[in-house]
């Protein structure tokens, strides 16, 4: 997995810096100097969220579901195949307070995370390739509210977790686009052993096959070596495959992924389920765009 992140990587950045010989997109725009639109349909992936932005006064409104186990000891037939369970579902709402600044709110079943975000496009990418890439900054506060864990959430100051992220991504053509996210995330308590500062890489891509529907891919890698030598517990990266599919107002994303939660700061340090074991889920996640202004 490291291998197959770092190698994303390095095809990112060596066709950013090749990026002026791009016949296709120099193609498609002249030598106009304009932003590339639709890198992404939807500022969420699977796992990662993406450099696309909530338009001013517009109001992006989220619901995420994960189910349960499809294989392995806690799925199969009596389980119906993971529909009988939910290993979380996340409700967001995201608001342009610019073009460039995204508010956004959450609230998370798994851990019964509460997350407020701030998004900032940094960089986008024009259609000459003067901005090879578009680059985003995410910074991220999560809060739970309730003892998950007693003696450990007792103090409410051990509850805070904080998530800042760089995104960066390229629209390689009009149907192929690629994206790498260094991430950080801090937490305030963690287990004995366990690093209270967690590095972790994501990737992830867009193929699109019509002008309304396309596959991705996401998948997520912490530099940990809690989470390399753990005896106790296996730890996997989180990695998911879905379709999307865009129906006029609302982008709708069917998937299959092996972590359970589905907010940064609770998959990146707690995914021990394993695509081989039969442990993956189904889910889905829906977006909805309101226009709040003339």
């Amino acid at each position: 997995m490291k291998k197959y992140l770092l190698s994303l990587l390095l095809l990112c950045l060596f066709f950013s810096a090749t990026a002026q010989s791009d016949s296709l997109m120099q193609a498609m725009s002249g030598n106009e100097k304009e932003p590339v639109s639709a890198t992404f349909k939807s500022s969420r992936l699977i796992l990662s969220q993406t450099t696309t932005m909530v338009k001013k006064h517009d109001l992006d409104f989220k619901v995420a579901h994960r189910f349960g186990d499809i294989g392995g000891t806690d799925g199969g037939s009596k389980m119906l195949w993971g529909l009988d369970n939910s290993s979380d579902i996340y409700i967001d709402f995201e608001y342009g307070l610019s073009d460039k600044l995204n508010i956004g709110f959450g609230r998370s079943k798994y851990e019964q995370l509460l997350d407020l975000q701030l998004k900032y496009a940094l960089l986008q990418q024009t259609t000459n390739n003067g901005a090879p890439i578009s680059v985003a900054l995410l910074a991220k506060a999560g809060f739970t509210p309730y003892k998950v864990v007693t003696n450990v959430f007792d103090d409410y100051m051990n509850r805070f977790s904080y998530l800042g992220q760089a995104i960066l991504a390229r629209k390689f053509s009009s149907n192929f686009s690629l994206q790498v996210s260094p991430t950080l995330l801090l937490r305030s308590v963690v287990p004995a052993g366990d690093e209270k500062t967690l590095f972790a890489l994501g990737a992830a891509a867009r193929y699109k096959f019509t002008k309304r529907f396309g596959i991705v891919a996401d998948c997520y890698h912490p530099f940990s070596n809690y989470r390399s030598n753990s005896t106790s517990t296996n730890f996997y990266d989180p990695l998911g495959l879905g379709i999307e599919i865009e129906t006029g107002g609302h982008v709708f994303t069917m998937n299959f992924v092996n972590a359970k939660a589905i907010v940064e700061n609770n998959f990146l340090p707690n995914s021990t389920s394993s695509w081989g074991k039969g442990q993956y889920r189904f889910g889905f996640t829906i977006s909805r765009m309101f226009t709040l202004h003339h």
